[in-house]
């Protein structure tokens, strides 16, 4: 039976699985231990369980568990990244790279660093979304000391090519980051196959809890050096001080590790469904366009423009369907999307984008009601509109 609201918003938050909840249940009770006192059983319970998470989190990675640094999140993992790598590489120079398309998460670090002092170019996208690589070789030089791409855009799910990025900031002699929030889980990631060399990721993108991520941060070929943003204890190798949040840190192992034996037949059931929530809707519709690449994006995304059509006032008319007009992180307010407008999106177009972002829980039925729903609204706002 179909149960209402349904939830299509995962690029925003997921909800966490229950075998992530029953994971973390015992560490906010019986084994509710700081992982940092080493001289008692409760101490050592929470530092095992910590440490075994560290594990899976790398395994998913494809990386050691040394190079696991826990944080609250991708937000925090971004700025640790880019201002602890500007801070420790500053005397080799001060030029980083980013893309007009990333997350405010990394955007506004690097507009930070700029008004500091450092230079920071930001790269515009093809049509499709992607990174122009021509563009990135002409923009490094030898005072490059980071590259900072995202793996897989928030609003229009395009994934940029990695590998080849990694072979041409390997080339140039700079480091390179990737704010993998929305890729890891629900593509394969491997930082060695793709030279990155630092990678940030949420636990809550991949059904596991809010408050709790991680940094990637390469220990040999090269050596990563990074400096702390967060004094107060030495924690986590002294470059994340902060007591250990052993429930959420125990949620992210226990999500990594699922998701990595689920994740090959998760994307192909996923993008099924996506698939059939497009082909639905363009068969109910005219005036769709598809925003971003359809070859190289995310299983589970589906960014829309609906010509004709205001995207808040359908959101407001499906609002037993929980979907986004953009970034969760900028959703109060009325600008355009700017990655929509990166991609040559007009303000009317960008204005009438709906992102859809399905999830481990979304079945055929859902997406059957979500199609039918969608098109009876815009097809009343049309009627209405006087254009």
């Amino acid at each position: 039976m179909l149960k209402l609201p349904i939830y299509m918003d995962c690029h925003a938050s997921t909800p966490v699985d229950p075998r992530v909840l029953e994971a973390m249940l015992p560490y906010f009770t019986e084994r509710f231990g700081n992982a940092a006192s080493r001289t008692h059983r409760f101490g050592w319970e929470a530092e095992e369980a910590a440490e075994g998470a560290r594990k899976k989190v790398a395994s998913l990675l494809g990386a050691s568990s040394r190079e696991i640094v826990f944080t609250s999140g991708a937000t925090e993992s971004d700025n640790l990244a880019i201002k602890g790598i500007a801070e420790a590489y500053r005397d080799r120079g001060r030029h980083i790279i980013t893309v007009c398309t990333e997350h405010a998460a990394v955007l506004d670090p690097c507009r930070r660093l700029e008004a500091q002092g450092w230079r920071v170019t930001f790269l515009s996208v093809h049509p499709d979304g992607l990174v122009d690589l021509d563009r990135l070789r002409s923009a490094m030089g030898h005072d490059t000391v980071l590259v900072s791409v995202m793996a897989a855009n928030n609003e229009v799910g395009v994934l940029q090519p990695l590998a080849q990025i990694g072979t041409i900031t390997r080339e140039r002699g700079a480091l390179f980051h990737t704010d993998a929030a929305q890729a890891i889980g629900r593509i394969p990631f491997d930082v060695n196959a793709l030279n990155i060399d630092l990678a940030s990721l949420s636990a809550h993108k991949l059904y596991g809890p809010k408050g709790v991520g991680a940094l990637y941060v390469r220990r040999k070929n090269p050596k990563v050096s990074l400096a702390a943003i967060i004094d107060g204890g030495g924690h986590e190798r002294g470059l994340r001080s902060g007591t250990p949040n052993v429930p959420g840190i125990v949620g992210l192992g226990c999500a990594a590790e699922i998701c990595g034996a689920e994740m090959a037949d998760e994307s192909r059931r996923l993008q099924a469904l996506r698939d059939r929530l497009l082909h639905g809707l363009t068969r109910n519709l005219a005036g769709i366009d598809v925003n971003g690449s359809m070859t190289d994006r995310l299983p589970n995304n589906l960014n829309v423009s609906f010509a004709g059509v205001e995207g808040e006032s359908l959101l407001m008319g499906i609002g037993d369907v929980a979907l986004s007009s953009g970034s969760a992180c900028a959703s109060a307010t009325a600008k355009p999307s700017h990655v929509l407008k990166a991609i040559g999106r007009e303000d009317d177009l960008a204005h009438a984008s709906i992102r859809f972002g399905l999830g481990r829980f979304n079945t055929e039925e859902e997406v059957d009601y979500v199609v039918e729903k969608v098109t009876a609204v815009v097809r009343r706002l049309r009627d209405m509109s006087p254009v």
